[in-house]
């Protein structure tokens, strides 16, 4: 005969489990509430298998039920190893002394789980002496019990568990790794649990679980070892990977552009692209718009139709907002990627994509790049904790989550004389916030036709954000000036695409010395192709308006205002409250422009 103990809070899936252990010749050991909830729906035989534990020790619960399964013969049954000469030796004189009332036997399997302690914290109409009495004492004395008596004991914590063990009882049940794999499993349950009970006591403590889900090559750095991607308090992982062994910052990548890309759907409710690098965003991009001859030519979608796939549209925009510094990125879809699409992904140079699924023929096309070393994950459902900790030299500092969603309200706060603001701009000015959003501070993002063109991050004082991101807009613009696009058909045969591009941006910046402009003109079958001179440059680009600023932060003076002017900015938002307002304001309404203020900063360090 084998011995079961029963004692749970937590009933369900409970009857399954009894019926299981019956069948397989167990007898249950079992408290009051129970052993009233295991023998409702037993038969008379069975219910001769199970007993009320008081009966089983010969001594009554006591002080309401704190006293129950505190029992001498309870404990020596599942600390008992018959392999310990010791052991046997205090079982059999304990049995045959003349003062002992009965007889001690070895329990098999301990099945527990604790009251509701957390729980009950969390009901408002708890009392302190609710939250006193859900304090378990004996359960968790069984646990720690049958845990550290693991090679002779089962011990099981978890109701969703029970089908798993008796799935697999009859392979595994003499098996030292499943008894110990069940062992750190309840050890687990105890601290999770005094944990809950220690930070109720002093709500100064907070306590974090990680679980080691992938161990990374290296951290940050490649002498940064002892790097891991951990889940935290048993949070299912919203990313699946599915091909290759991403790194440090590899994740970081795609946990930050999978969190823009899911927003942007969130808002906007389209299909939309990032490309990032170094934990910033390089372009980002709806794919809504077909593209023009031109744009597929300047953009070099070549042979491929992308006409009937968004999710390619969206890649291929997104890409070609910053192509230079698209060099090596990684992908974030907020869709399921096509195959056509995956051709195009195929001939970038590209470290891993993350995206909301792959058609098979995709993921085929995706698991040939990079000789099968391309990363590639699936994103789901994002988890956000209640608190994030960051730690930095040995302290750590905590905050909400900044789960903000950024929606039309943003852009409806209109202060310039000027309250013209057609809905492609807000479009524009909600997209490139929300880049704003996962882009490190200071930033400004600039937006054009679903695109956000230009980003300027990191920087120490908002007028080099604005021409960072200003110069990059330009040059995405300059790109499809005719004087560019001729040079699209004079490159040498055998020059690489991205060569192209890195070729046709130096020649919109036109910082050539000698033996530069030497090379430069060696990839071109007419050498003596003319530069550009300032004058094409500005007179092109001033043609050109409707270009939308966002900003993470408010302007602290018009000076922003007046650089914005010299990139086509036509419409803005910024969250106010600076004591300047009113001066920058009044700049926005000295060259026309349509400003709203959101109220909400969108600072990331």
């Amino acid at each position: 005969m084998k011995l079961a103990l029963i004692s749970v809070s937590d009933k369900s899936n409970l009857t399954t489990l009894t019926k299981f252990l019956l069948d397989n010749q167990y007898h249950i050991i079992s408290t009051g509430g129970t052993f009233k909830h295991i023998c409702h729906n037993l038969s008379a035989n069975d219910k001769k298998k199970v007993i009320q534990i008081s009966d089983y020790t010969g001594f009554p619960e006591l002080l309401e039920g704190r006293v129950k399964t505190l029992h001498p013969k309870i404990y020596s049954g599942i600390l008992y190893d018959p392999s310990n000469a010791q052991h046997q030796k205090d079982f059999e004189d304990f049995s045959q002394s003349n003062h002992s009332q009965f007889n001690l036997e070895k329990i098999d399997l301990v099945v527990c789980n604790l009251y509701p302690f957390s729980e009950t914290v969390a009901n408002k109409n708890s009392n302190p002496e609710d939250i006193i009495e859900n304090i378990d004492i004996g359960g968790v004395s069984l646990i720690r019990a049958a845990a550290k008596n693991y090679k002779n004991v089962l011990v099981i914590t978890n109701p969703n568990k029970y089908q798993s063990l008796m799935d697999t009882y009859k392979y595994y049940e003499t098996l030292e790794n499943f008894r110990k794999q069940l062992a750190a499993d309840a050890f687990a349950h105890i601290v999770e649990y005094d944990q809950d009970i220690a930070s109720y006591f002093n709500p100064k403590l907070h306590y974090r679980k990680y679980t080691q889900l992938e161990k990374l090559k290296y951290g940050c750095n490649p002498y940064q070892n002892n790097a891991f991607l951990s889940t935290i308090n048993d949070n299912k992982s919203p990313i699946e990977v599915l091909n290759g062994k991403p790194g440090y910052i590899n994740y970081l990548d795609a946990f930050h552009s999978w969190l823009l890309v899911s927003e942007v759907y969130k808002s906007l409710g389209e299909i939309c692209s990032a490309s990032f690098k170094h934990t910033a965003p390089a372009g980002v991009a709806l794919g809504t718009e077909q593209l023009s001859e031109l744009e597929l030519k300047v953009y070099n979608v070549g042979e491929y139709d992308i006409s009937e796939s968004t999710v390619a549209r969206a890649f291929v925009r997104a890409r070609n907002c910053d192509p230079l510094s698209s060099f090596g990125d990684f992908i974030a879809i907020n869709s399921i990627v096509d195959e056509v699409c995956a051709l195009l992904i195929k001939r970038e140079v590209s470290d891993g994509i993350i995206a909301l699924g792959y058609t098979d023929e995709a993921l085929e096309i995706l698991k040939e790049k990079k000789g099968g070393n391309f990363y590639i994950l699936r994103g789901d459902k994002i988890n956000y904790n209640d608190i994030e900790f960051r730690e930095i030299f040995g302290l750590a500092i905590s905050q909400q989550p900044n789960q903000e969603l950024v929606i039309e309200n943003y852009v409806e706060n209109i202060v310039t004389d000027n309250k013209d603001l057609p809905l492609g701009a807000k479009r524009d000015l909600i997209l490139s916030t929300i880049t704003l959003k996962y882009t490190p501070s200071n930033s400004i993002a600039i937006g054009y036709k679903g695109m956000v063109i230009g980003i300027g991050a990191g920087q120490q004082n908002r007028v080099d954000c604005i021409k960072l991101a200003g110069n990059k807009s330009r040059v995405f613009l300059m790109r499809q000036n005719p004087e560019c696009i001729k040079l699209l058909d004079l490159f040498k045969g055998g020059v690489k695409r991205q060569e192209k591009v890195n070729a046709i941006i130096k020649y919109i910046h036109n910082d050539f010395n000698e033996l530069e402009l030497q090379n430069w003109r060696n990839l071109f079958v007419d050498g003596k192709i003319t530069l550009l001179d300032d004058t094409i440059i500005e007179d092109y680009f001033y043609s050109l308006v409707g270009l939308s600023l966002s900003s993470d932060a408010f302007f602290p003076f018009r000076d922003n205002i007046d650089y914005a002017s010299k990139y086509g900015i036509t419409y803005l938002v910024q969250p106010g409250g600076s004591v300047q307002d009113s001066s920058v304001i009044d700049a926005c309404n000295d060259y026309g422009m349509t400003m709203t203020l959101s109220n909400k900063r969108m600072f990331l360090h």
